[in-house]
Parts: C-alpha cells; structure tokens; sequence
C-alpha cells in the first residue's frame, strides 16, 4: 500500500527542494533504482505460491498412503514425510541425484509426458533386503543387480503408483503406468535441460536407514491441470450428479431393504412377585379393548393403525389408518 504523506511532511519536502537539499532528479533515480529486480532466466519460476502450496497438500497425503503402504508391504517401522518442494531446471534437478540411483519413469495418461520417482539406493536396497528375508540393511550395489533382484524392485515401486493416484484423485484421474527403470541419470531425458521441473522431496526412514524419495513432475507435463491446482478450486466440493441408472439400482436396494415391523396387542403392568407366580393357562389383562385398534411400529416408531385378523390360514393385520408425523420442533 502506498504511503500518504501528511500536509506538514509535504510542506517540510517542498522546502527542502526549493532550498537546494534535496535533488528530484537524484531521488526519481534511487525511485526507478528500487524498481529493478534480477531475474535469472536459466531459473524461471513457472508455478505460482498457490499451485506449490496446492503441490505440498497433496503430497502430504501421497507421503502418508505411501507411508501405510510400505509399512504393509516390508513389516518394518516406516516413516516418510514432505521434506521440500522446489522448482528448478531438469538440468539442475539430474545433477542433484547420485550418479548411480534408482530412477522408476512413470506415464500419468491422459497427461503426455512422464514423471520420475527417483529413490536413493540406500531405501532402495534397505527395501529389497526386507523383501527378500533380511533385517532391512542397506548395501549400494546398484551397477550389478541381478534380473530377479531388478524385477522385485520394478514390482514393489509398481505398487506405490496406485498411492500415488490416490493421492491425486481430489485434483485429476490418472492412468499411472511403470515405464522404465534406470540406475543412471545420464541416460534420462525426460525433458529439455532448461524446462522446468518442481521436485518433491520425501525424507524416508525404514528400519534403521535413513534417505530421501525424490519426485519431478515437469511443468510442460502437468500445464494442463494447473488451474485446478488454484486452493479455492481445490477447496470446493463438486456435487456428483448421479446416472438414472444408478438411483434406479439405489431404489431397488431401498426397497428390498428388510424391516422390523411390530404389532402391539396392548400393554399391562404386573409385579415381580405376580410375574414370578404365573403358571400355565393363566391370562394377562391387557389394556386394549378388542374392539381399538392395534398400533403397528416400524422399528421403534409408530407408523399405523391395524385390525387384527387372518389371512390364507395365518394370523395378520390390515391396516386401517396411517399416522402422521410431527415435526420435533413443534
């Protein structure tokens, strides 16, 4: 907000350019010097403070569901939280990871492109020793894995992706599938070295080994559903509208819904010591008169009135009278 000036400080400024202590051209440059900002190219800042915020939340969540299920799949005390959220050139990005790593390439269809999960082999290999039987030690072995050692671990971070939809499902549906696995960020290309890429880093704990899961999702990939990245789309809550097909099965279910129906042929009181004395053939008065109605209850509320009587050789009631509801307000 710009700043008003008070009619004595606009008097105490005039005076001092007419008296010479103050130069305008001096202060219109130190004006025009305040406006100028340096901005790196090479480092475009493309996503905006709302879409990374909106980014943060849903991998929050994407660390928690990652964090149950890795706890299932290994048996181990798992902990994985939302360490940083940053955007910076691919370049920059590549250059940041170990020279040999696990890199799983992922296609989010419909969006065209791919994303990378790239996961420090210390996890990695911490992850493969629990499957395969052991303590969950982290061994770097990266430039010889075996075929079946490879396919277990393509398998197990395979799984992480239906997390990973999830995790998206409130912002767009994808159709995430395993494109490739990689140990040498050299040999990626997933975009050109100047596009822009925001990188999620996941701080990762897994039995006594500790290291970061790092995610790069490309601008030039998730451009499409930026704007619904805005928080106060996010934050609305669309209302399905449901197919005609689907409330006719609804119906359906409803009414072949199974009720509790009780009919009440009258009330009476008697004592402990009357009720411990009865015996065979004695008889309880009631106090309903066989010529009133009977009260029929669905469940706990009364809902209509009968008369009692007999239908194909069984006992039954026809209902004579329906009874209105009243609001509890009234």
């Amino acid at each position: 907000m710009t700043d008003v000036l008070s009619q004595g400080e606009i008097d105490a400024l005039l005076s001092a350019l007419s008296t010479g202590e103050m130069d305008a051209e001096e202060l219109k440059k130190e004006d025009d010097e305040r406006k100028i900002r340096v901005y790196d190219f090479k480092r475009a800042l493309r996503f905006s403070k709302d879409q990374i915020r909106s980014l943060t939340r849903i991998h929050e969540n994407f660390a928690r569901l990652l964090t149950t299920h890795f706890s299932a799949q290994l048996r181990t005390f798992v902990q994985i939280s939302v360490a940083s959220v940053d955007q910076l050139p691919y370049d920059e990005f590549i250059r940041s990871v170990p020279q040999q790593t696990i890199l799983n390439v992922f296609e989010p269809y419909p969006l065209e492109g791919r994303f990378v999960m790239e996961v420090n082999p210390n996890i990695a290999y911490a992850m493969l020793d629990r499957l395969l039987g052991g303590q969950g030690e982290a061994f770097n072995k990266v430039d010889n894995l075996t075929e079946i050692e490879s396919r277990i671990m393509s398998q197990l971070f395979q799984r992480t992706l239906e997390t990973f939809t999830e995790a998206w499902s409130s912002i767009a549906e994808f159709d995430v599938e395993m494109d490739d696995m990689e140990v040498n960020p050299q040999f990626l290309q997933l975009v050109s070295p100047n596009e822009t890429v925001v990188v999620i880093s996941l701080s990762t704990t897994i039995g006594e080994t500790s290291g970061m899961i790092n995610l790069c999702l490309p601008h030039v990939v998730i451009e499409p559903i930026l704007p619904k990245l805005s928080v106060h789309l996010w934050m609305q809550t669309k209302k399905k509208e449901r197919e005609p097909e689907e409330i006719k099965a609804l119906e359906k279910n409803v009414k072949t819904a199974p009720l509790d129906i009780k009919v009440e042929l009258g009330k009476s009181e008697i004592t402990i010591e009357e009720f411990l004395q009865m015996s065979k053939d004695d008889m309880i008065e009631l106090d309903q008169l066989i010529e009133d109605p009977l009260l029929v209850r669905v469940g706990d509320h009364p809902k209509y009135y009968a008369q009692p009587g007999k239908s194909k050789n069984q006992l039954a009631v026809q209902i004579t009278d329906v009874i209105e509801e009243v609001d509890d307000d009234e």
